[in-house]
């Protein structure tokens, strides 16, 4: 998971965490004459008598991808994703994207930087006059949070030449729709990445960044009682109509792909939010 995800464990602050075992480590001490022992400490906003535990799976932000395509690995702050030097973007970008991050106070930069560690990474002048938007896989909007996080997500390895009529229509108002999403569900895992055909032959600017004949996107609630999960694919185009359209399974999406999502999950798991999907779920209110 993307270094951010690291300072909590299962859904909790680790000072909190942290704070919960020095109390009852505190209280085992005074209590040593009557009958306290080394235990297992109770984790907080849980009975002590309660033997649950909060999920957490690790590693969501693991896909794995066919051993032809080029893929560098990197760890940004909000997002993880993995670059295909060839194309010139990236194979997939994943993230995890908290209730309290869809809001924040951090503006957008619009510094479009390039990575030096990757190689391939292009500058943001290889889109200029290209007729493509510099659209991003994982959005400003998701980064408020933090202003590193805010300036990572402009990095060029984290974009794709995006249609103007796509990136500022359909594909936006996915995006927005997604932060509603993580609002009512507590946590949404996010992962999203371009998808090209042997036809996709177009490349722009003096980086020949590879223009991709359309875009995914999967979405997985792991954390509900019901896990769920839906993936949409969306042409590089103008893409009218309702979004559940553009729907479908996670399987089919592997299918259609190659590509192995969420393998960290449990096979149960796994299976519940990627078999199945229900458009008319995803989108309501509660």
């Amino acid at each position: 998971m993307s270094r951010r995800k690291r300072s909590s464990f299962g859904g909790f602050p680790l000072f909190i965490l942290g704070a919960s075992i020095l109390l009852i480590a505190a209280g085992c001490f005074m209590a040593m004459g009557s009958g306290c022992s080394e235990s297992e400490p109770v984790e907080p906003g849980k009975p002590s008598n309660s033997s649950s535990k909060p999920k957490h799976y690790p590693g969501l932000e693991t896909v794995n991808i066919p051993g032809n395509l080029p893929s560098q690995v990197k760890e940004y702050l909000g997002f993880t994703l993995s670059f295909n030097k060839e194309n010139k973007t990236p194979n997939y970008v994943a993230w995890e994207l908290l209730n309290e991050e869809t809001q924040g106070d951090e503006g957008r930069s619009n510094n479009f930087w390039t990575d030096e560690d990757l190689e391939g990474c292009p500058t943001t002048k290889d889109y200029t006059g290209s007729g493509f938007d510099r659209g991003h896989l994982c959005p400003a909007a998701d980064q408020k949070w933090n202003p590193q996080a805010m300036s990572d997500c402009f990095v060029m390895a984290n974009i794709c030449p995006q249609d103007h009529a796509l990136n500022a229509g359909a594909w936006a108002t996915l995006e927005n729709k997604e932060r509603q999403w993580a609002q009512r569900d507590s946590a949404l895992m996010i992962i999203a990445g371009p998808i090209y055909t042997d036809s996709d032959t177009q490349r722009i600017g003096a980086a020949k960044v590879r223009v991709p004949s359309a875009f995914f996107k999967v979405l997985a609630a792991p954390y509900l009682d019901e896990p769920r999960g839906i993936a949409f694919v969306y042409p590089n185009m103008k893409s009218p109509g309702n979004m559940e359209n553009y729907a479908m399974s996670i399987d089919e999406l592997e299918r259609l792909t190659g590509f192995d999502f969420l393998p960290a999950l449990p096979d149960d798991v796994e299976n519940k939010v990627e078999s199945t999907f229900s458009f008319k779920e995803w989108n309501r209110s509660k």
